[in-house]
């Protein structure tokens, strides 16, 4: 052999062991097929969700205005701001308001001591005439029958009993009249009423007049934020225009739009976990309460709301909101990937099954999908094999190479 020149043997080795090679790389998916991933079927609880994002809303909003015509004094509040009920937003110029509560107040006040000077007064003084009269009448009553007695004998002078008859006369009137005055100014006496009668006017005008004082301060029936203001300090406002709006806190919806294809997933009382897109690691519970009747021509949808019964505290009026509706749910279903089953939107899906070597075209049928999922209803078992869709075109009955999946599942 020459030195530096390699024996024939030694190429002819090297190109034997590169024909066969070749041979594998190129023969072996011919012969035993290519290498596909496949994943095994599970089973475990399987929930359908439908996924719709919207926005917040208060089922109402509040709005604020004025039941009178005024200028705008002061503004206590500013948008954004969080308010309690009964807190004053705004301040009307009063002046006028409060002159005519002052003269309501005295008007009151007036009447009220007219009512004491009865009870501590003329009552008093009614009832002293009285017992003076009582008395007064006694004497002149014995006074007359005395002359009485000496006229009839001969012993007195007519012209006397003619004037003790006048006496008996002016004391009972004097008797009838103290009594009139002690009952007018009793409790239910003609002066008592008409006193109590003023009083009760002057308090009915001060309660007008202190409501419409009260109606120049403007103030928020509901807790809740400020969403919205119109009217600065100086406006002349009047009633029935609106001056601000109120959310109110403590009651809150989800509106969402769905597909109309996917009606016939949802229903009154499903449970659902939303997210503000804010907050999107935040969730908080909510449920279907309203699905609107007509569909949407225009974005071909129907509107759904969610009452949220516990809303945290930075969810917002107008907030964008995404939600999870649990649709359906299925205990210890059959799982594979709705990727890898075939033709799964019509009557005769099918997927391709890993059987000793070779790729098997099988039958399957399908319950709910979600999430790159789908339930298997009948065709497969707990641990078969299912040829992922990452595999390229294979034949019924075709050799393969299975390999695990990457995930381990579907």
């Amino acid at each position: 052999m020459i030195p530096g020149r390699k024996s024939p043997w030694i190429w002819a080795g090297l190109a034997a062991i590169s024909v066969a090679a070749l041979a594998w790389i190129f023969g072996a998916p011919l012969v035993f097929g290519p290498v596909v991933a496949v994943t095994p079927v599970l089973r475990a609880d399987f929930v359908q969700t439908l996924v719709a994002s919207g926005h917040v809303e208060t089922p109402f909003r509040v709005t604020i205005g004025s039941q009178i015509t005024g200028v705008v004094a002061s503004i206590q509040v500013a948008e954004g701001q969080r308010v309690q009920a009964g807190d004053t937003l705004l301040t009307l110029d009063d002046s006028e308001a409060r002159a005519t509560t002052v003269q309501a107040e005295g008007q009151v006040a007036q009447a009220e001591a007219r009512i004491r000077q009865i009870r501590e007064l003329t009552l008093p003084s009614a009832e002293q005439s009285l017992v003076e009269a009582t008395a007064t009448l006694l004497s002149v009553q014995q006074a007359y029958e005395r002359q009485k007695t000496l006229t009839a004998n001969g012993n007195g002078s007519r012209a006397a009993l003619e004037e003790a008859t006048k006496n008996l006369r002016v004391a009972r009137a004097q008797l009838r009249s103290a009594e009139l005055q002690v009952f007018t100014n009793r409790v239910g006496g003609s002066d008592y009423v008409l006193a109590e009668s003023q009083l009760s006017q002057a308090q009915a005008t001060l309660a007008v007049a202190r409501s419409r004082l009260s109606d120049y301060r403007i103030k928020t029936p509901r807790d809740g934020i400020l969403i919205a203001r119109d009217v600065e300090v100086g406006n002349v406002v009047q009633p029935g225009k609106q001056l601000m709006l109120v959310s109110p806190s403590g009651d809150a919806q989800i509106i969402v739009q769905i597909d109309e294809r996917n009606l016939r997933l949802i229903a009154l009382g499903l449970s659902a976990l939303a997210s503000a897109d804010a907050y999107a690691k935040e969730t908080f519970p909510a449920k279907i309460v309203y699905i609107n009747p007509g569909v949407d021509l225009q974005r071909a949808s129907v509107e759904v709301k969610l009452d949220v019964p516990d809303p945290p505290a930075y969810l917002s009026q107008d907030m964008t909101v995404s939600v999870d509706i649990e649709v359906a749910r299925r205990p210890q279903a059959l799982i594979v990937a709705a990727a890898d089953i075939k033709d799964i939107n019509s009557a005769h899906p099918w997927v391709l099954k890993a059987i000793d070597g070779h790729a098997r075209r099988q039958a399957v049928s399908v319950g709910l999908v979600s999430s790159g999922k789908a339930e298997i209803l009948s065709g497969l078992e707990v641990g078969d094999r299912v040829v992922s869709a990452s595999a390229g075109p294979l034949t019924d009955g075709g050799p393969i190479r299975p390999r695990p999946s990457g995930d381990g599942g579907p």
